[in-house]
């Protein structure tokens, strides 16, 4: 970002950026927690959500869209927010008291961490998400000028970034979606020699919705961003590795393959081979280096 972009920024520094579909009651309790400016993007719900949200919190600014378009309503908050950073949140998770700004101070002591991971914890008692604990232990380390352990992955909800660098890698695109919609931007950012960082002297809070969809159809979900992802990012080499492993995985696996199909075309029109330091990362994280 130039100082002239900079300069340019008058609004406050950090907004909040929830996507969200048929969670009203979700929603309705987590938006007075946020410390910042909300942009919601309401992904086509038909529960009323954007009349509800509209009456109760009038400060907040909706959004809405006809159609679900997944991670990638969270790219048009950012492009909406025009603050120099942008904190993602669920309509189930919130920032802790305090966290967000010292979250920003971090960001601008470190001018290559384009995203930075808080800790999360998890439902009333408080329980470390296990993500958290393998993030801590990455085997890629931790960079001289980055706060905390350098990472190729993130949780979307617990994440803050570099509004400037997220713009330049497209942020979250409209061909993987959600879930797992984080690997490819997390790989993007890196390759353009921005630093990722699990920093965990700040905490989100995330009370899992009882809206959510059953496990075995998330897993498939999931499956399916992994090997779009694959197509988009990945050495044409490592993929017949990957279909191995998703039908190896049964039935989430083959259902997800199956429904990364149709969306085939447009990963590949999307193709753009990760630098091979990036790779040799991936495989370090993955155990699969030499």
């Amino acid at each position: 970002m130039t100082s002239t972009d900079t300069a340019a920024r008058t609004g406050p520094p950090v907004t909040v950026v929830v996507a969200s579909r048929n969670r009203r009651e979700d929603l309705l309790a987590s938006l007075p927690r946020h410390e910042a400016p909300v942009v919601l993007v309401d992904n086509g719900s038909t529960d009323g959500t954007v009349d509800a949200v509209r009456a109760a919190h009038p400060a907040v600014t909706v959004l809405p869209l006809r159609h679900n378009l997944g991670a990638r309503a969270r790219t048009l908050g950012a492009e909406h927010s025009g603050s120099e950073f942008v904190a993602f949140a669920d309509d189930d998770s919130w920032w802790a008291p305090g966290d967000l700004a010292r979250a920003v101070e971090i960001m601008r002591a470190h001018p290559r961490l384009a995203l930075l991971n808080a800790r999360i914890l998890v439902g009333p008692e408080q329980r470390l998400d296990p993500v958290c604990a393998e993030m801590a232990d990455s085997p890629l380390g931790t960079a001289p000028d980055l706060p905390g352990p350098s990472l190729l992955g993130f949780v979307a909800c617990a994440a803050l970034v570099r509004t400037e660098a997220f713009a330049a890698v497209g942020g979250f695109d409209a061909v993987v979606r959600f879930p797992g919609e984080e690997e490819r931007v997390a790989l993007d950012l890196a390759g353009a020699g921005w630093g990722l960082a699990y920093v965990d002297e700040v905490t989100i809070h995330h009370h899992p919705s009882t809206r959510r969809d059953a496990p075995a159809r998330r897993q498939a979900s999931i499956w399916r961003s992994r090997l779009l992802t694959a197509l988009m990012r990945h050495p044409l080499a490592a993929l017949p590795g990957l279909l191995g492993r998703a039908v190896r995985a049964g039935r989430p696996g083959l259902r997800g393959l199956l429904r990364a199909l149709p969306d085939v075309p447009a990963a590949l029109r999307s193709r753009r081979r990760v630098p091979d330091r990036i790779w040799t990362d991936v495989r370090r994280l993955t155990g699969d280096a030499a």
